[in-house]
C-alpha cells in the first residue's frame, strides 16, 4: 500500500538533501513535486490544497531555511502535517459503561462489511469481551450463512431470523438476546448496495433509531480510490458514523483515501484491514501510517505483531537456548511457523525502517518450501535433529528418500540452519531491549 507515493515522497525529499542550503524557490519547485505525488496517489484535492500550503508556511520560516540540516526539517514537518491530515491519535471505539456496547457496521457492497463485522468481534473476544453477531443483511445471496461460517470460525454466536423478517426487527431482537445472554457487545451487520439509494439509508436510519448504537462504523474499500471518500462523505452525512474502517489496504491501491477520510468527514479511521485472514485487521495509527508512507517503518507495528505471536514463556525459552547454544533442528521449524503466522512478507518489510517494500512486492512465505523444511525435519531421528552434525552422507541420503527431497535439499537446509545459528550467537551476545528481553525478533 502507498508504496508509490512513498517512493515519489523520497524523490522529492532527495532534491533537497543534494543542497546545503534551501531558498524559497527550493522549498516551492519541491512542493510541487509533492503536490503531484499526492494527486496521483488520489488524496482528495481539499486535502492536498490544505497540506501543502500548511508545509510551504512551515518550510519557508527561519527554522528550515537558517538550519544546518534544512531537509530533515521538511521530512519532520511532512510526517507531523501527514499525521495531522489523519487524526494525530489512536481513536479507540467507545465502549458502553452499561453493556452491551452496540457496533453497527454499514457500507457499500463489496467493503468487506460483513468479514470485518467477524474480524473486530474476534479482536474483542481475544481482549476477554463476549461478542455477538447479528445477521441483518437479508438481501444479499448467502450473506447470513457467510456471517455464520465466520461466526463458526472464531467461536462467535451469530443471531438470525432467516430472510423473511424485517432488518430493524432482527437488530432490535439480536440486541434483546445479547441482554438476555449476557453478552457484551454486538455487531450489527446491516446491508449494502452497489450504490447509495434511499431505501437502503432509510432502514440504516430505522436499525439506528432501534438500537441507538454507540459505535457506527463505515467500512470502505481503499482500492476505489477518490470514490472512497465521496462514500464516506455520503453516509456521514446521513448516519453521522462514528469512524471509518478501511479494508484492503494490502491491495494494489494508491492510498489516497487513507489521507482524506479524516479530513473530509471529519471522523477517525479507527481500524484497517490487511488481508483475507481473520486476524488481518490492525487499530489505526495516524503517526505509524505517516511514518510507513514516508519509508520511514512502523517498528511499534512490528514488535506488537511479533509479541502476539510469542507469548513470555516461549521468548524466555528461546532466549535460555539461544544463550546456552541449545537450539535444536524442532526450534527452527518452530521459527518458520511463528514467522508464516505474522503474515506476508511485504507488509512486514514496510515496517521495517529504510527497506524497499517494492522490492519485495507480492512476496509471501513459500508454504511449499516450508513443506519440505518440514518433511525434511521430520524424517530426522530425534537425536539428528538435537546434533545436525552426526548427519552424514548416508543419513542424509535416507532422510532426503524419507521426506521426498533431494540430497541437495537436506544439504541446504543444514547450510541455512547453520548460519542462523551463528546469527543467533551474535544476537544473544547483544544488550537487553525495554522490555528486558534482547531486542530483535526471533527468527
Amino acid at each position: 500500500m502507498l508504496e508509490t507515493l512513498t517512493e515519489k515522497l523520497a524523490a522529492a525529499f532527495k532534491k533537497f538533501r543534494s543542497k546545503g542550503k534551501l531558498t524559497e524557490a527550493d522549498v516551492k519547485a519541491g512542493m510541487r513535486e509533492i503536490k503531484l505525488a499526492l494527486l496521483e496517489a488520489d488524496v482528495s484535492f481539499k486535502v492536498v490544497r490544505e497540506f501543502i500550503n500548511k508545509v510551504s508556511e512551515r518550510a519557508v520560516g527561519s527554522e528550515v531555511l537558517e538550519s544546518l540540516l534544512p531537509a530533515q526539517q521538511i521530512v519532520k514537518i511532512v510526517n507531523e502535517e501527514l499525521t495531522s491530515i489523519m487524526g494525530t491519535t489512536q481513536a479507540k471505539l467507545t465502549i458502553s459503561s452499561s453493556p452491551p456496547t452496540v457496533i453497527m457496521m454499514c457500507g457499500l457492497q463489496g467493503a468487506g462489511k460483513t468479514t470485518h463485522a467477524a474480524k473486530l468481534a474476534a479482536m474483542y473476544k481475544k481482549q476477554g469481551k463476549r461478542p455477538l453477531l447479528v445477521a441483518c443483511d437479508v438481501y444479499r445471496p448467502a450473506a447470513i450463512k457467510q456471517l455464520e461460517v465466520l461466526g463458526e470460525q472464531t467461536g462467535i454466536p451469530v443471531f438470525s431470523e432467516g430472510t423473511d423478517v424485517s432488518p430493524v426487527k432482527i437488530a432490535a431482537d439480536g440486541l434483546k438476546y445479547a441482554r438476555d445472554n449476557f453478552l457484551d457487545m454486538v455487531f450489527i451487520d446491516t446491508a449494502g448496495r452497489l450504490h447509495i439509494d434511499e431505501e437502503l439509508m432509510d432502514e440504516l436510519r430505522q436499525i439506528k433509531e432501534k438500537t441507538a448504537p454507540g459505535e457506527i462504523l463505515l467500512t470502505v474499500d481503499a482500492m476505489i480510490g477518490q470514490d472512497a471518500v465521496n462514500v464516506a462523505e455520503k453516509f456521514n452525512e446521513l448516519l453521522d458514523i462514528t469512524g471509518v474502517i478501511l479494508t484492503k489496504l494490502d491491495g494494489d491501491t494508491r492510498g489516497g483515501a487513507a489521507l482524506s477520510v479524516r479530513y473530509v468527514t471529519g471522523k477517525p479511521i479507527k481500524f484497517v484491514g490487511t488481508g483475507e485472514k481473520i486476524d488481518a485487521i490492525e487499530p489505526f495509527y495516524p503517526d505509524r501510517m505517516a511514518s510507513r508512507i514516508l519509508g520511514m517503518g512502523d517498528v511499534l507495528s512490528l514488535i506488537e505483531k511479533a509479541e502476539q505471536m510469542y507469548d513470555e514463556k516461549q521468548a524466555a525459552e528461546l532466549e535460555r537456548k539461544m544463550r546456552e547454544q541449545t537450539f535444536t533442528l524442532d526450534d527452527y521449524l518452530e521459527q518458520f511457523a511463528q514467522i508464516r503466522g505474522m503474515g506476508n512478507l511485504d507488509q512486514l518489510i514496510g515496517m521495517i525502517p529504510g527497506m524497499n517494500a517494492s522490492a519485495l512486492k507480492g512476496a509471501s512465505i513459500d508454504e511449499k518450501a516450508l513443506g519440505r523444511t518440514e518433511a525434511i525435519i521430520k524424517s530426522m531421528t530425534p537425536r539428528e535433529r538435537v546434533k545436525p552434525d552426526i548427519i552424514n552422507s548416508s543419513r542424509k541420503r535416507r532422510i532426503a528418500a524419507g521426506s521426498g527431497t533431494s540430497v541437495e535439499d537436506v544439504n541446504r537446509l543444514l547450510r541455512q540452519f547453520e548460519q542462523t545459528k551463528k546469527m543467533m550467537k551474535q544476537f544473544s551476545s547483544g544488550k537487553k531491549g525495554k522490555f528486558g528481553r534482547r531486542s530483535g525478533f526471533p527468527f
